[in-house]
Order: structure tokens, then C-alpha cells, then sequence
């Protein structure tokens, strides 16, 4: 098949499509393969130019260099989203293909001396005042210092002044995990769209809400089942556990999802997250770390592993005590139901918190969901964004999707200037991945064109930017009506993507997103803040039959039970981060049993009663197969800072302009430019501190109260 740029899309950078967004109408799977070979031969050629430049090293002809069509960032992003928003067999053996091809690229690339040979000299420059005034080197801005930094810090992390035995044996261990972490997701993905759980008795669905019954009703319906189906994506899961009286299917539900890859079989997770663990470790030994935390945490806020556990520790401190008086309170709630034999399970706990929330405070979340009809909740979230920073979305069909699901948006600055696309995909299917993520297509950037002159203005190029989530779906009857926790949720990712849209840097490995791990979680967790204030629901919350507000009492309600829980959510939370410090921080290979390792790990954070078979280390594929490594504590850490920053925005009124427009100038706008703690210092105007945390959860007395 001839893949040539004439007739396979991924060769032109320019698309000729709105914003020159990614051809979605055009690309086929045939054309990804040459495509990303000819990246790879492109990537060649641009570094060895510069490799092979005959003048002095400087900041301009070494560093801030861009190559004018960086198809492999173009292709690769295109392939890697699809991979998790819209995969088949096909795509997934093309990636297993591929993937060893481009770390071999990537690993030619940090073990590059020449090319390092030249970074260090600019580097060198600027970080000797004798070598700077010699050679009269310009002065860097904050973001050019903080590009020169992570360029020289990048190889010499990768290993580049390493013996070449080490050299060597670093390029095979970034190879397996760049397989293994790849396969850990696609066996997630397998196992996780191959349960489902098959109801002919209508008695087996007693307690279901009206919504829960109708989605599985469509389920069922879909694959030519009579009866109801209910799978282990959340809005399938989650009400079932919840609200099903048969405590029997929920057992076997929950061992279903809690025992995700660990059967034995073929999509076995335990012995690909032990050598995942064990070549991690040996990566950071060889690099001269006594342990793969050690190595991350150098690049994160924290800086060190003793900086975490020392989180955590303050944090269990102050929520462990409440949140097991939480989980007794249940328990005694249960026995007033069943008896005083009953012994309360995993698969129970949240069945009898809903019922126990909604005998303390009146509400649960199928009342509400009549008052989040998606379509609504989406223009809420659009307008709270136009409210704060006075930007808009436009609804653009001629944007090509990559599913008839999604959706993409213009976004446009108060000014009317285009800042930005946004692309929505909403509902579970096979092929997509579980959870809630934002991505991005596009980064943006500011440079010239190849064939611009020198003195030019500068073009900015805006991102196209994504957000991937799994919400309830619309059924026959009803339109997608979500949970408050699918507000949350969106919100939180909402918050992900102004962080790319606002992005104003000069360099896309700097812009948006692209902050430490820990930092990264502020703008999506003060974004979710938003949720139960009652300024922001009168915007929107409206059912969608009668069009009425969403009552009064029930905002009170949702206020009142807001902290229902929260020191055992927050405990939870705390025992993931404890097992992923526990993995990442062995100095040792991994050779003990993994349930046994994990029982070890979070003990101190448990709460409920263990299951014998269940893993939860074989479905973490935050820190497996994504960037959480030795960072899932990043949660709780970027929780502080925004509970801290949104005192800001409560102490100004929530919908505060100017409040908003220094967190967009100081925060959201600058990625990765500076240190993060100078940002958050420069709009918080001082240092954070957990006492807002522990204000909003009420674990202390609110001062204003």
C-alpha cells in the first residue's frame, strides 16, 4: 500500500482542517506506522543538525531550537489518545509494534553525548559568571533558565554520563518498561470490558434506582440480552453497589472488580507490576539513587520521600480517628437493620452509607440527578468559566472527531480572540479506557515559521486540548442525567483543561500541563470546589422535565452532608499513596507475594476488612502505566493548595474577576515556567498551610464560624 504524503494525511502539518486540528475524518489505521517512521527519520534529521552545527553552542541554536513540524509529537499523540479513548485489537498490537521502536528513538536521543556535549556547554555558560561574562551571553527570561535546566537535568537523569556498559543496560530496562507498562493497561482494559454481570430475576435488581434499572435495561438491549446487564464501568458499578439489595451480587461484583488481573491467566498483572517495580528500582540504582522515590522526588515539590510520609503522616494523624468513628457509625447503622451478627463487608459499606446519609440528611444522588441533565451541567461549567475569565465555546462541527461521540468546542478570550479547541467524550464504550482524564492533541507554543524572518512577530499557536470521561449515559427514554460525584468529576477535569487553554509559554515542553506531578492537581481539585456552592447550581441545576431550580433544601441538605465520610475518603486516599510509596520506595528487588506486599503496605490506613484474592495493585494503573509512580500522594498534596487557594476565592466572592484573573496570570497561564511554589506563593501572596483543609472538612472549627 503506497503511504505516501500524498495520500496519508499524518505526512503534511497542515491539515487543512479548522485550527488545523488532527484529520480524525481522514486518518485510517494503515496510515500510523509510516507515519510515525517518518517522524522517527524527521526527529533524526533535526537533531543531528544541531548535533553537527559547526557554530558555538548557544541558548538559541541548541536549546530553545524548535523543529518547524514536530510530526512525531503530532502522530504520536494522535495514536497514544486513541489508544485510551477508542482502541481495538488492531490499534493495540500496532502499539506493542511500535512501542520498543520509539523508546530505542528516545534512548538514541538521551544517550546522545554530542548533542549532550553541546546543552552542557550552554549550560555551563550560564551557570559559571566567569564563562557567562567571557563569552557575553545574553540573559535568559525565567522560562528560557527553567528549558535550559530541564534540558541538561534530562540527560544527565536519563544517564548520558554514565559508562557505556550502564549506558546499555538502561537502554534494555527503558525497552521492557516501556512494554510492560503498555500491557499492564491493555490487560486492565481486556479484563476490565469482559465481566459482565447478567440478570434474568427482577428481584436481583431490587433497590436499583429507576436510572440504574433503565441503563442496564439499555445495556442488555445492546447486546441482545433479555434482562439486565451491569458491567464495571462507574456508572454501571458504582449505583449497583450502592443501592442493590442482593447482597450476593454485589459480593460478586465487588470480587470482580477487586480481583481485576490477578486470575492466573493471560491478563495476569502481578508478575508485570513485579518487574515494572524491580526495573524501576534498578534504573534509579544505576543512576546513582538508593530507590526509585529518591530518583522521582527530585523533580516534585516534595523533593524526597521523607516529605511525603510526612504528609501522609500529618494528614492520618488528623483523619484516622474520625474517619474509623465514620466507619462504626455504619457498622451500627447495619446491625440496627440486620442484627447484631451482622458482620459488615466491603461490598456492603456502601450500601449502607447511602442509606445511612439519606436518614441523616434527606438526600442522596438520584434525587439530584433529575437537576444535572449533562447538556446543562456542560453549559454551567462553560458559563462558570465565561463568569470567571470571560471566555466562551462555540460548538464547531466541522472539527473532525474521532468518535460520533465527541464534540468539539472553539474557546474564545473575552478580547474574542481564539485561545483554544476543546474536545468532549462523555460515555463508557468498549475500546475506553475507565476513568476521567484531560489530554491534549496540540500543546501550544509561541514561535515563527520556517520561512518567517528572524525579526517577525512571534505566532502563537493555541492547544487543542481534551476531556475523556465516563458518565452515565443517556438511555431510551432519558437524556444522560448525572451524579453529583459526575459533576465533581467533570469539574475537576474542566479544571485540567483551562490549565492547557491558558497556556501562555514560549515552549510546549513548558506549557499547560507540564508542571511537577504534585503541582499539576491544583487547578482540577479548585475547580471542584465549585460543586456545592449554591451561587454556582442556581447557574444551572434545573430538572430537566419541569425546568424547576434545584430546591433550596436540597442545596442545604448537599452543604450539610457535604463532610459525610470525608476523613474515611480521605483515609482511602491515603492508602494508595502509602502502597505506591511502598513499591517505589524498596531498595531491594520485589520477590515477596504482591497481595501479601499490599496487605503490608497500607495497613495502617485500613479501615474495612480485607478480602482474601482481592488486589488493588493489580488495576493501579496510576502508578503502573501512567505518571503517578512514587506521586499518587499528589492528590492529597495539591488538596492542601487548593483548599488553601479557594479560601481566596470565597474571601473575594466565589465568582471574583479579579481573584479569578491572577489565578489564570500567576497559575494557569504560566505551566511550566518557574518553580511551582513561587507561582502559588506570587498569587496566594504567602505560604499554604493545611489549616483550610481541615476547615473545609471539619476536622477543625471553620474560624469565620
Amino acid at each position: 500500500m503506497n503511504n505516501s504524503i500524498n495520500n496519508n494525511p499524518l505526512f503534511n502539518k497542515d491539515y487543512g482542517t479548522p485550527h488545523n486540528t488532527p484529520p480524525f475524518d481522514r486518518v485510517r489505521f494503515e496510515h500510523f506506522e509510516p507515519a510515525i517512521m517518518e517522524a522517527i527519520k524527521r526527529d533524526n534529521d533535526f537533531i543531528q543538525r544541531i548535533v553537527n552545527n559547526p557554530d558555538t553552542p548557544t541558548f538559541d541554536n541548541t536549546i530553545g531550537i524548535t523543529t518547524p513540524d514536530d510530526m512525531l509529537e503530532r502522530v504520536t499523540k494522535i495514536l497514544f489518545n486513541l489508544l485510551s479513548a477508542n482502541t481495538d485489537d488492531k490499534l493495540d498490537e500496532l502499539a506493542q509494534k511500535l512501542s520498543p521502536i520509539l523508546t530505542q528513538h528516545a534512548n538514541d536521543i538521551i544517550f546522545n553525548k554530542p548533542y549532550f556535549e553541546r546543552v552542557k556547554y550552554v549550560y555551563d555558560l550560564y551557570n559559571n559568571e566567569n564563562d557567562k561574562a567571557q563569552h557575553q551571553q545574553r540573559q535568559l527570561s525565567d522560562e528560557e533558565t527553567m528549558l535550559l535546566r530541564r534540558a541538561y537535568e534530562g540527560f544527565r537523569r536519563a544517564g548520558v554520563e554514565l559508562p557505556q556498559q550502564k549506558q546499555d543496560k538502561l537502554r534494555e530496562i527503558n525497552s521492557q518498561l516501556s512494554i510492560l507498562t503498555l500491557q499492564f493497561s491493555q490487560n486492565l482494559l481486556k479484563e476490565t470490558k469482559a465481566f459482565e454481570l447478567r440478570i434474568k430475576d427482577p428481584k436481583d435488581i431490587e433497590g436499583l434506582t429507576p436510572t440504574a434499572i433503565e441503563a442496564a435495561a439499555n445495556a442488555a438491549k445492546e447486546k441482545g440480552f433479555d434482562g439486565w446487564i451491569i458491567t464495571l464501568n462507574a456508572p454501571s458499578y458504582g449505583p449497583f453497589m450502592t443501592y442493590a439489595d442482593n447482597r450476593e451480587l454485589r459480593k460478586q461484583l465487588y470480587l470482580a472488580k477487586n480481583t481485576l488481573c490477578c486470575h492466573g491467566d493471560q491478563t495476569d498483572n502481578r508478575e508485570i507490576l513485579r518487574q515494572i517495580v524491580n526495573l524501576r528500582l534498578e534504573k534509579a540504582q544505576l543512576l546513582g539513587f538508593k530507590t526509585y522515590s529518591d530518583y522521582v522526588l527530585v523533580e516534585r515539590m516534595a523533593e524526597k520521600p521523607q516529605k511525603v510520609y510526612q504528609l501522609i503522616d500529618k494528614l492520618l494523624n488528623a483523619y484516622i480517628e474520625p474517619a474509623r468513628h465514620e466507619v462504626q457509625e455504619i457498622e451500627n447503622f447495619a446491625h440496627s437493620i440486620k442484627g447484631d451478627d451482622f458482620k459488615l463487608q466491603p461490598w456492603d459499606f456502601s450500601y449502607f452509607a447511602q442509606k445511612l446519609r439519606k436518614q441523616l440528611f434527606d438526600i442522596d444522588s438520584e434525587m439530584l440527578r433529575p437537576y444535572f441533565e449533562l447538556s446543562k451541567v456542560r453549559d454551567g461549567i462553560f458559563n462558570l468559566a465565561t463568569r470567571l475569565y470571560g471566555i466562551t465555546f462555540r460548538y464547531n462541527a466541522d472539527i473532525p472527531v474521532y468518535h460520533r461521540d465527541v464534540e468539539a468546542y472553539e474557546v474564545f478570550d473575552a478580547d474574542g480572540s481564539y485561545l483554544a479547541v476543546l474536545y468532549t467524550d462523555f460515555y463508557p464504550r468498549d475500546g475506553k479506557q475507565s476513568g476521567a482524564w484531560m489530554t491534549s492533541f496540540k500543546e501550544q507554543w509561541m514561535g515563527r515559521d520556517e520561512n518567517d524572518e528572524p525579526t517577525a512577530p512571534l505566532k502563537n499557536s493555541r492547544p487543542h486540548v481534551s476531556l475523556v470521561m465516563n458518565f452515565t449515559k443517556p438511555t431510551y427514554t432519558k437524556p444522560a442525567l448525572l451524579s453529583l460525584a459526575e459533576v465533581e468529576t467533570f469539574l475537576h477535569e474542566f479544571g485540567h483543561a483551562l490549565h492547557g487553554i491558558f497556556s501562555n509559554t514560549h515552549f510546549a515542553s513548558l506549557s499547560g500541563t507540564n508542571v511537577y506531578w504534585d503541582f499539576v492537581e491544583l487547578p482540577s481539585q479548585l475547580m471542584e470546589n465549585f460543586a456545592i456552592q449554591p451561587e454556582f447550581l442556581d447557574t444551572f441545576a434545573q430538572n430537566y422535565q419541569t425546568g424547576q431550580p434545584l430546591p433550596k433544601e436540597y442545596i442545604d441538605r448537599i452543604i450539610a452532608s457535604r463532610n459525610f465520610n470525608v476523613a474515611y475518603a480521605c483515609v482511602r486516599q491515603l492508602s494508595f499513596s502509602l502502597l505506591d510509596m511502598a513499591y517505589y520506595s524498596l531498595n531491594e528487588p520485589l520477590l515477596t507475594d504482591i497481595t501479601e506486599f499490599e496487605h503490608q503496605a497500607w495497613q495502617q490506613a485500613i479501615l474495612l476488612s480485607e478480602v482474601d484474592g482481592a488486589c488493588m495493585s493489580t488495576q493501579f494503573s496510576h502508578i503502573f502505566s501512567g505518571g503517578y509512580a512514587a506521586g499518587y500522594y499528589s492528590y492529597k498534596w495539591a488538596e492542601v493548595l487548593d483548599a488553601d487557594a479557594f479560601a481566596q476565592f470565597k474571601k473575594a466572592g466565589i465568582f471574583d474577576r479579579a481573584t479569578a484573573q491572577r489565578f489564570r496570570d500567576e497559575i494557569l497561564s504560566k505551566g511550566g515556567t518557574e518553580e511551582p511554589m513561587t507561582l502559588y506563593r506570587r498569587f496566594r501572596k504567602g505560604e499554604p498551610t493545611i489549616q483550610a483543609l481541615l476547615e473545609r472538612n471539619g476536622i477543625i472549627k471553620d474560624k469565620q464560624q
